[in-house]
């Protein structure tokens, strides 16, 4: 059974999918900005908590496919220098 364009489910699955892409970039932007604040710290300056903080957070960002991790940059408008 065929269901018309406009139904109910897929008005509400429509719904739900630009839910999922607000919050895919959001949660974008806050990777790429965490990204970039690890990127910047200079860890001698820092107490011992704060490092290990900042070392668990860039030990999960490193866990982040290539592409998505490139996506979070890009949606802050980042990249990666070596």
């Amino acid at each position: 059974m065929k269901q018309h364009p406009n139904s109910p489910e897929d008005t509400l699955l429509r719904a739900e999918l630009e839910l999922l892409m607000k919050e895919r970039d959001i949660l974008l932007k806050i990777t790429g900005i965490a990204a970039g604040l690890i990127a910047e710290l200079n860890t001698t300056d820092l107490p011992i908590r704060t490092v290990e903080a900042a070392d668990l957070l860039a030990t999960t960002i490193n866990q982040l496919p290539e592409d998505l991790l490139k996506d979070a940059l890009n949606a802050v408008h980042a990249s990666i220098v070596d």
